[in-house]
């Protein structure tokens, strides 16, 4: 299918590595052009270099997405470069205190992840939302969790944040509806990949006595398909989610997790 993407122009948060950066590379292969905002420039100006020396169109906006101010002006940068912003993506966000309860999770990790995995969503979709009303076209895909959609033992503060960012998603999709605007949520599993690997993995590894592999396969047990998820398999329903095909799509939770939070 051909998604029609060529010519968008989308923003794209945490575009670094891991899913953020394969989201950004697989909304580039659909011939969008693309603005990468974050923090860390540094990390991010490899990834622009890649797309653009493959004749891409690929441009680097430093931006504490904590901070409202920084990513109103990632937006008008976005729009002074290309002219007009069709899609939104946050991806950026972190993973908050692993293996504590909530009676351990300290005020500070609370507040820490709930500012970046909430805050940082509302300041940039506040900070687009205005364009894509004007031109009376927009595609917002919000990257949560499953953890958002059932709870999880030892999770809670990181479940908080991406709960919290559902209501924000469908709040937002009620209100844009009436100007042409699909704001919707995906809801990736545990990806397969280095933080996996090395924070989950790891800490149940740990606590088990067991090896890092042998923890991976037993969160793998957890979902129907028996298998994680990968970096492309959230990049494809980023993909589906912000094109035409998806034009009366708005406000859904997108689990891509092999059959964990619905089954």
């Amino acid at each position: 299918m051909d998604l029609h993407l060529a010519g968008r122009i989308a923003m794209i948060t945490g575009p670094a590595k891991g899913m953020g950066a394969a989201i950004t590379r697989a909304f580039a292969a659909e011939g969008a052009s693309v603005a990468l905002v974050g923090r860390d420039i540094g990390a991010i100006e490899p990834v622009a270099g890649e797309l653009n020396s493959k004749g891409a169109n690929a441009i680097v906006i430093k931006c504490d997405l904590t901070d409202p101010a920084q990513c109103q002006h990632a937006a008008n940068e976005t729009k002074k470069a290309y002219g007009r912003i069709d899609i939104l993506v946050n991806v950026a966000g972190g993973s908050g205190p692993i293996g504590k309860s909530g009676v351990e999770t300290t005020p500070e990790e609370f507040d820490d992840i709930v500012t970046l995995n909430m805050n940082g969503c509302f300041h940039t979709m506040r900070a687009v939302l205005p364009t894509m009303m004007a031109q009376r076209y927009g595609k917002i895909v919000n990257v949560g969790g499953t953890f958002g959609m059932r709870g999880r033992a030892g999770r809670m503060a990181y479940s908080a944040s991406k709960w919290g960012l559902r209501g924000i998603t469908k709040c937002f999709a009620l209100e844009a509806g009436p100007y042409n605007i699909n704001v919707n949520c995906v809801a990736p599993g545990m990806v397969d990949g280095p933080r996996f690997r090395e924070k989950v993995c790891a800490e149940m590894a740990t606590r088990l006595g067991i090896s890092r592999e042998e923890a991976a396969e037993r969160h793998a047990a957890e979902y129907a398909l028996r298998r994680l998820t990968t970096d492309a398999d959230v990049a494809n329903a980023c993909l589906f989610l912000a094109s035409d095909a998806a034009r009366q799509i708005t406000g859904i939770d997108l689990p891509v997790d092999g059959g964990w939070a619905m089954v």
